[in-house]
């Protein structure tokens, strides 16, 4: 249904006052899951994006690549092993990942932001890499579990990507750390470290001092009960979230997607946020109004309060 002019005009002045209160700062925003085999929620979601970086904000996207990696892997005949619920990544699953990540997914997603008008950089090969990592190691009784070439990001190079967003231009970053230990003189495609895409974003994010860190899911945020998208909760305080952990609410793939929020405002991230990005223009809606559409996890004891609403500035 068209809005009444004087409705537009109500919503153009509630974004009024984000537009300046995240003017020139950023806005890291994970794109990933199967929201990746999804070309048109892709490109409502990169429209959005564009929208920000049009406004004056600094929008970073940080994305994984879905389940292209699986069909990649699986027509190569390379089996899926997990270890601790987490992929093993050998150096052919990482060869596949590299180039599913850096020479599909991300060319499209920057071809596809310049095609609706807006200006995007892939950000991920030699001078242009800005995430660096080293090789992670889960502890699991007291032992060290090896994923092999699965990392865990050390280092973002934070002027790099400020270069590109205070040009208005997008950064567009696959899920991928380089590690100098790891490379082989030899091969010229070695070094890469797989990394899980919303750790990823968060690492951006805290490097960045982000004022928001946005994951977009195929769900609406968290749910008290996953059948009922009424139990949706607006808000959630970090305590809130760990008490939910806890308690077995927050389970399966929605926790690390949690504790990579929490790690970031626990870096100083403002505030961070999981939407579901297969509805229209759900970015604009989540940042841009004070209800917003998903949850939002705020730090326990925020630096002031507002009475704005739940999801305000």
């Amino acid at each position: 249904m068209e809005l009444a002019p004087e409705r537009k005009a109500s919503v153009l002045i509630e974004a009024l006052g984000y537009l300046r209160r995240f003017r020139h700062r950023f806005v890291v925003v994970k794109l990933g899951g199967s929201l990746m085999d999804s070309p048109q929620s892709l490109s409502n979601l990169l429209e959005d994006v564009i929208f920000l970086a049009t406004a004056g904000v600094w929008p970073v996207v940080v994305h994984g690549g879905g389940k292209s990696i699986d069909r990649a892997s699986a027509a190569a005949g390379i089996a899926t092993k997990k270890v601790l619920g987490r992929r093993y990544t050998d150096p052919s699953t990482m060869e596949i990942v590299a180039r599913v990540l850096r020479l599909e997914t991300n060319a499209w997603m920057v071809g596809e932001a310049r095609r609706l008008g807006g200006r995007a950089v892939g950000l991920h090969t030699g001078a242009l890499q800005p995430l660096f990592g080293e090789r992670l190691l889960l502890k699991e009784k007291g032992e060290s579990i090896d994923l092999g070439l699965v990392g865990q990001v050390t280092r973002v190079d934070v002027d790099l990507i400020r270069d590109f967003t205070a040009a208005g231009v997008v950064p567009v970053i696959p899920s991928l750390a380089y590690d100098h230990v790891a490379h082989d003189p030899a091969n010229s495609e070695s070094g890469w470290l797989n990394i899980n895409a919303d750790t990823a974003a968060a690492a951006v994010a805290a490097r960045l001092q982000a004022e928001k860190l946005v994951l977009v899911t195929d769900t609406p945020g968290v749910l008290l009960d996953r059948k009922d998208p009424l139990s949706l909760q607006p808000s959630l305080t970090s305590q809130r979230c760990r008490d939910l952990i806890a308690t077995g609410v927050i389970e399966e793939g929605m926790i690390p997607k949690v504790e990579a929020c929490l790690d970031a405002l626990a870096a100083g991230v403002g505030k961070t946020h999981m939407i579901d990005g297969r509805l229209p223009h759900a970015l604009l809606l989540e940042i841009f109004t004070r209800t917003g559409i998903g949850t939002e996890i705020v730090p326990d004891f925020p630096a002031k309060k507002s009475t704005s609403g739940t999801n305000s500035v």
